[in-house]
C-alpha cells in the first residue's frame, strides 16, 4: 500500500514538473520576427570633402585629436571661455531640454511598469455583504419557512499571475525599453542642437559686434565731416547741396548702426532664452570677431556617421521596437493563462471574523477562465497585427530617410565650409583693395585734385566690402558649427586648438 502511495506521489510530482517546465519553455518563446538592421550603402568618401587648388591653410585653425572626456564638449575647439560658460549654463537651465529630459524619465518608468508583468500581483481586500437566501432555493435541502437576511464579513489576500506564454509580457517590456532608448537618443539630439544653437548665436553676435565697430568708426568720420561741412556752408565756402549730402551720408550710417543694434538685441534675447534666463537678466559684452579664424573640421569616414548621429540612433531603436511589437500582436492569437490563489477569513459576525474556523481559500480563477483562447473577435487581432507590421515598415522608411538627411547635412556644410573659405579670401582681397582706393582718394582730396564726395563714395564702397568680409567670417563660424552638428557632435582627429589669426 505504501509503495502504491509513493508511486502515485511520484507520478503527480512528475506531472507538476512537466507542466512547470512546459510553462517555462512557452515563456521563453518570442513570436517577434528576427530583427535585421537594414543595409545602408554608404559612400567611400564625401563628395564635398577635400582640398581644392585654391585651399589656403592660413584661413583655418588646425584641429587635432580631442581628449576622450572632451569629445562631447566639441565647442572647446574654439578655446573661448565665454562660450564654455554659456554652454554649461544652457545645459543646466534650458527649459526645452528639461522637457525632453522628463520624457526620458517618463519612458523609463513606463518600461519599469511593463516589467512588473514578470511578477505576481498581491492584493489584500475586505468586504461586507448583506444577503438573504430564497426560501424556494432552500426547500430543496428540506429547509422550510421564511429565512432572515444576514451579513457576511470577509477579508482575503489574492495572488494572481499571468504566465508569459509566447513572450507577450517580455516582448512588451523589450519594446518599451527600446522606446526609452530611442527617447534618450532624442535627448542627446536635442542637447546637441542646443549646444549648436548657443554657439551659433554667440558667434553671430560677435560678428555683429565687428560690423558695429566698423559702422561706429564710419559714423564718427561722418559726424566730423558734417561738422566741417556745416561750418563751411555757413561761411559760404560750399553750397547747400554739398551740406545736405553730407548730412544724408551721416544719417544713413547712423540708421545702419541702429539696425545692427536692433539685430544684436534680438539675438541676445534669443540667447538668453536658450540659457533659461529672462532677456532682461542677460547681456553679452561686446567682443568683435576680427582676429580669429574658424577651425577646419575633417569629416572622417562616411560609414562612421551612422554611429555618431543621435537622431539615427533614435530611428534605429524605434525600428527595433516596432519589430518587437509584431511579436506582441501575434500573441493575441494564442492562449493566455492566468493563475490565481486566494486565502482569507469570513464570518457572519464581525467579532468572529478573525477566528481560525472562518478560514477560506481557493486555487484557480473564481470568475472567468484561467486559460482562454480567442476564437472570434471580428478581425480585431488580425487588424492589430497588420497595423504592427505597417508600423514597422514605416519605421524602416523613417530610418532610411534619416540617414539620407544626415548625409545631405554633412555634404551641405562641407561645401559651405570649403566655398565660404574661398569666398572669404576673395572678399578680404576686395576689402583690402577698397581700403587702398579710399586712401588714394583721400590723398587726392588733400592735394585739391578732387572734391570731398569722391572720398565719401570710396569710403562707402570700402565699408560695404569690409562688412561683407566680416559677415562671411561669421558665416564660416556658423557653418563650421553646423558641420559639427551634422557629424553628430564629434569627429576623428580633432582636438582643442588655440584660436589664432
Amino acid at each position: 500500500m505504501g509503495n502504491k502511495t509513493n508511486n502515485l506521489h511520484k507520478v503527480k510530482s512528475t506531472k507538476l514538473l512537466t507542466s512547470y517546465f512546459l510553462l517555462l519553455a512557452l515563456s521563453a518563446c518570442s513570436l517577434a520576427p528576427k530583427f535585421d538592421k537594414p543595409e545602408i550603402a554608404t559612400p567611400e568618401k564625401y563628395k564635398e570633402d577635400g582640398k581644392s587648388d585654391s585651399y589656403d591653410a592660413s584661413m583655418w585653425v588646425e584641429a587635432k585629436l580631442l581628449e576622450d572626456n572632451d569629445r562631447k564638449q566639441w565647442w572647446k575647439i574654439f578655446a573661448d571661455k565665454e562660450l564654455d560658460a554659456l554652454e554649461n549654463q544652457a545645459k543646466e537651465s534650458n527649459q526645452s531640454l528639461k522637457i525632453i529630459e522628463a520624457r526620458v524619465s517618463q519612458s523609463r518608468d513606463i518600461a519599469s511598469a511593463v516589467k512588473g508583468g514578470f511578477f505576481p500581483s498581491v492584493n489584500l481586500g475586505a468586504n461586507a455583504v448583506r444577503t438573504k437566501q430564497s426560501s424556494a432555493s432552500l426547500a430543496a435541502f428540506g429547509v422550510t419557512g421564511e429565512t432572515k437576511p444576514y451579513t457576511i464579513y470577509s477579508g482575503e489576500g489574492v495572488v494572481s499571475y499571468e504566465a508569459d506564454l509566447f513572450g507577450r509580457v517580455r516582448d512588451s517590456y523589450k519594446a518599451s525599453k527600446l522606446d526609452a532608448d530611442a527617447q534618450e537618443a532624442l535627448y542627446n539630439e536635442a542637447l546637441l542642437a542646443l549646444q549648436a544653437d548657443v554657439a551659433q548665436h554667440y558667434f553671430s553676435i560677435r560678428a555683429l559686434d565687428s560690423e558695429r565697430r566698423l559702422l561706429q568708426a564710419t559714423v564718427r568720420v561722418r559726424e566730423e565731416a558734417a561738422r566741417i561741412m556745416g561750418k563751411r556752408f555757413k561761411e559760404g565756402a560750399v553750397g547747400e547741396q554739398d551740406n545736405s549730402r553730407t548730412i544724408s551720408e551721416l544719417a544713413s550710417s547712423q540708421a545702419d548702426l541702429i539696425a545692427l543694434n536692433r539685430q544684436r538685441a534680438r539675438l541676445e534675447h534669443a540667447l538668453a532664452v536658450l540659457l533659461g534666463k529672462m532677456p532682461s537678466e542677460f547681456s553679452l559684452k561686446e567682443s568683435p570677431l576680427e582676429k580669429i579664424m574658424p577651425p577646419k573640421i575633417p569629416a572622417g569616414l562616411p560609414s562612421t556617421l551612422l554611429a555618431r548621429r543621435p537622431d539615427i540612433a533614435a530611428a534605429l531603436k524605434s525600428m527595433e521596437a516596432a519589430n518587437t511589437r509584431i511579436g506582441v500582436a501575434k500573441t493575441a492569437f494564442f492562449p493566455r493563462l492566468n493563475l490565481t490563489a486566494s486565502a482569507g477569513l469570513a464570518s457572519t459576525s464581525l467579532g468572529n471574523v478573525f477566528d481560525w474556523s472562518g478560514r477560506t481559500w481557493a486555487l484557480g480563477q473564481v470568475a472567468g477562465n484561467a486559460l482562454s483562447l480567442p476564437i472570434f473577435n471580428g478581425g480585431t487581432n488580425s487588424a492589430n497585427l497588420r497595423a504592427a507590421k505597417a508600423s514597422y515598415e514605416e519605421s524602416i522608411a523613417t530610418y532610411r530617410q534619416q540617414v539620407l538627411v544626415a548625409f545631405r547635412d554633412v555634404e551641405d556644410n562641407l561645401v559651405g565650409q570649403n566655398l565660404l573659405a574661398k569666398q572669404s579670401i576673395q572678399q578680404d582681397l576686395a576689402a583690402k583693395s577698397a581700403s587702398r582706393t579710399t586712401a588714394l582718394a583721400q590723398k587726392r582730396y588733400n592735394e585739391g585734385e578732387t572734391d570731398y564726395f569722391e572720398v565719401v563714395d570710396s569710403q562707402r564702397v570700402s565699408l560695404a566690402a569690409q562688412r561683407s568680409a566680416v559677415q562671411l567670417r561669421g558665416q564660416r563660424f556658423i557653418t563650421t558649427i553646423a558641420l559639427i552638428r551634422a557629424l553628430g557632435g564629434g569627429w576623428e582627429d580633432v582636438e582643442v586648438a588655440k584660436v589664432k589669426k
